[in-house]
């Protein structure tokens, strides 16, 4: 039998072509985007494990220990990672990435980081790593190619008196462990490709499945065995699935760097991490072809029943409203999440992951139900032949009309979680306007309070062009450990930054960065300290605020000023929005994501929608033909196509993303106490242009319905 089903497929005529053509083809699209979303799980899991071995946890051996800090820096408003190391004998470990543990005054640098150095002036950028550059820092080392990296040496003595110094016997052991956010995130976009490929997939190698139900029909009328029909049918399927995986496979070979060099996380992705483990060469390679084989074997119930099931068509029982039970379940889930939210991070994956799955799976069980509601209405306010005709087929069949379009609802809503998500992340975590004053106070708090603060230190930053104010903030005399008070002279306090009580000569201000940001206003009236002028000389200075006019070169200026004045810093000087800014751009990266997820999700439910149109064609194009012979204008046959696939389409579209925000506001609410943030017009603009390359991709499968719908094929067969 598997001779025959071959020879059936190889030999069938052109319709058999034709349909092998297609479906290994579909598959090839699938397949090659299902090996390209688990190469880039594979590239996101690679970049994590590298960014772990930059931070190594302390550790004791027999080896010669290794002094490490972990410091960071900005520059432009991108972060610099810095990693101070010190051998302390022949043994130590040497780090992930270099040659050899660079020594005092010599330093190495990642490629993206050399090429900052060579194209800033130094006193912006290279006066903060004075030495001897002893080369480049290695791939193995780097999260992207992007990364800007500098591991500098020093002696044991300079190192172990950094923060967050640590003595360490071995690094690149340390595992990854991402957060629960970016998990979830993660998840629910990989979900977001994933389904829609699959179905893509089963979509594919479901085409023409009514035909070959009629074929395998009559096979059983003449003495095929239930088991020899499956056999040819899973043979046919599988030929078809195996050809195009194979295409699949070059494909994605063929494009694997193209997709590296696309900043889907917010940062690129090296070649070599866009990689297929075994185990996701034979899911693919086995997986495809075998479901395949067990879609058309799915497809073949009735005639194994009967060979007569397939001529004697019935009316499927219509859905029930209960299918939508799941996504309320979903729902209620996300909602209890908002009075009961667990401590640990395994504790709210616990909750939310499957609450986000339970609205997944029950908005394809509630699919048919929906796509029937629709059909009912449509049908009510019908007022035309086409409409009617659309509405009618609809209802009676919901389950047809409404897979070839679950793809895109899972797609959308997947995405409209993730988006809305990271959009409102950003509004309330992002960085401060550009040209603000508040963008422009460059800060530094001292890991270790300086006694006080040379007066070649003020001459020289007063000396940078566009810093307009320079002050020491000194520690304030009933501070506890831990706290951010801070104390200055009221002569020292910039107008731009407020203005003192009446009468105070001391005043109360905060020393963290944080605290200043929200607090330092030209409104803001600070409060009077209980201290004199006198006192105040004799506190530590905790900290150094500048005033700049916001020009990347006075700020930068200023930040090598000071990493050179207090080279034991723990994070670099830094203005108000560094961190956010690098937060954002990560959640951006995420975002920009959540939008390719979008386009290609979109992009494969319009080839699913197209193979379904295609297929229903083939298969109804005789009542079709009697219909043109009782007179009914091609046009309206063409309507009645375009509706079937249009309606439930756009109705399930505005459905998902409803749900999806919807998710994504009780998640917000629950995990960060967020409201949601709509997503900014290109969000919809993507969706509406993705629909209408949706309907632009089912306008042209119409032309075929006049060349199939010929007076020929009414005949009996």
């Amino acid at each position: 039998m598997i001779r025959f089903g071959l020879r059936l497929v190889l030999a069938g005529g052109r319709e058999a072509l034709t349909r092998l053509i297609v479906i290994a083809a579909a598959v090839a699209i699938g397949s090659g985007l299902l090996l390209a979303t688990l190469a880039g799980v594979n590239a996101v899991n690679a970049q994590l494990t590298r960014y772990a071995s930059m931070y190594p946890n302390a550790s004791a051996g027999d080896a010669d220990p290794l002094w490490w800090s972990n410091r960071q820096d900005y520059f432009h408003g991108k972060q610099i990672i810095r990693i101070d190391v010190a051998a302390t004998g022949s043994t130590a470990p040497t780090p992930v990435g270099i040659p050899s543990t660079p020594g005092p005054g010599e330093y190495y640098a990642s490629p993206a980081f050399r090429e900052l150095l060579a194209d800033h002036p130094t006193d912006q950028l290279g006066d903060r790593y004075p030495g001897r550059d002893l080369g480049t820092v290695g791939p193995a080392a780097l999260t992207s190619p992007d990364t800007l990296l500098v591991i500098a040496g020093g002696t044991p003595d300079q190192v172990g008196k950094l923060p967050n110094a640590q003595q360490v016997t071995s690094v690149g052991d340390t595992p990854a462990l991402p957060e629960t956010t970016v998990n979830l995130i993660l998840g629910v976009i990989a979900g977001g490709l994933l389904f829609p490929v699959l179905i893509f997939i089963g979509t594919a190698t479901r085409l023409s499945a009514a035909r070959r139900e009629q074929r395998f029909a009559a096979m059983r009328l003449v003495g095929a065995t239930p088991r020899q029909i499956s056999m040819v049918a899973a043979v046919e399927a599988a030929a078809a699935a195996v050809a195009g995986t194979a295409v699949g496979f070059g494909l994605f070979y063929a494009f694997r760097d193209p997709l590296a060099s696309i900043p889907f996380t917010g940062m690129p992705f090296f070649p070599s991490d866009m990689t297929l483990g075994v185990l996701n060469v034979l899911l693919v390679a086995l997986g495809v072809p075998a479901g395949a084989a067990v879609a058309a074997q799915v497809s073949l119930r009735r005639v194994r029943i009967s060979p007569l099931g397939v001529t004697r068509r019935v009316t499927p029982r219509a859905p029930r409203a209960y299918r939508l039970i799941p996504a309320l379940l979903g729902v209620a889930v996300l909602v209890f999440a908002l009075g009961y939210r667990p401590e640990s991070s395994d504790g709210q994956t616990a909750i939310f992951l499957p609450g986000l799955l339970l609205i997944m799976a029950g908005l394809v069980i509630a699919g048919p139900w929906l796509t029937m509601v629709g059909a009912r209405v449509m049908a009510r306010y019908a007022n035309r032949p086409a409409t009617l005709i659309a509405a009618r087929r609809l209802a009676d069949n919901p389950k047809a009309g409404f897979r070839a379009i679950s793809g895109i609802m899972l797609a959308l809503f997947v995405t409209s979680v993730a988006v809305g998500v990271i959009t409102t992340i950003i509004a309330n975590r992002g960085p401060a306007p550009i040209g603000s004053t508040d963008a422009g106070t460059v800060t530094t708090v001292f890991d270790e309070k300086a006694p006080s603060v040379p007066d070649t230190l003020f001459t020289e930053l007063r000396a940078i062009s566009g810093v307009r104010s320079a002050t020491a903030i000194r520690e304030a005399p009933d501070m506890n450990s831990g706290g951010e008070g801070g104390v200055i002279a009221c002569a020292d306090l910039p107008s731009a930054y407020g203005r003192c009580a009446q009468g105070a000569a001391v005043i109360e201000v905060p020393i963290g960065l944080s605290r200043w940001r929200e607090s330092a206003s030209s409104t803001t009236e600070w409060r009077a300290a209980s201290i004199t002028l006198d006192e105040l000389q004799r506190l530590p200075v905790g900290a150094m605020v500048v005033g700049t006019d916001g020009s990347a070169a006075a700020v930068e200026r200023t930040r090598t000023v000071l990493e050179v004045a207090f080279p034991t810093f723990w994070t670099g000087p830094n203005v108000p929005g560094d961190f956010e800014s690098d937060f954002a751009n990560t959640m951006r990266g995420w975002e920009q994501l959540a939008n390719v997820v979008i386009v290609a999700s979109l992009a494969l439910g319009g080839c699913s929608l197209a193979v379904s149109v295609i297929g229903g064609l083939t298969e109804r194009r005789r009542p079709f033909s009697l219909l043109r012979l009782s007179g009914a204008p091609v046009r309206i046959l063409r309507r009645v196509v375009a509706l079937e696939s249009a309606v439930p389409m756009l109705a399930v579209a505005a459905v998902a993303i409803g749900m999806g925000l919807l998710a994504a506001h009780l998640f917000l609410r629950a995990q960060m106490d967020y409201t949601l943030v709509a997503p900014e017009p290109r969000f919809y603009v993507i969706v509406v242009v993705g629909l209408v390359a949706c309907l632009g991709v089912i306008a042209s499968t119409l032309p075929l319905l006049e060349r199939i719908t010929g007076p020929e094929t009414a005949r009996s067969e």
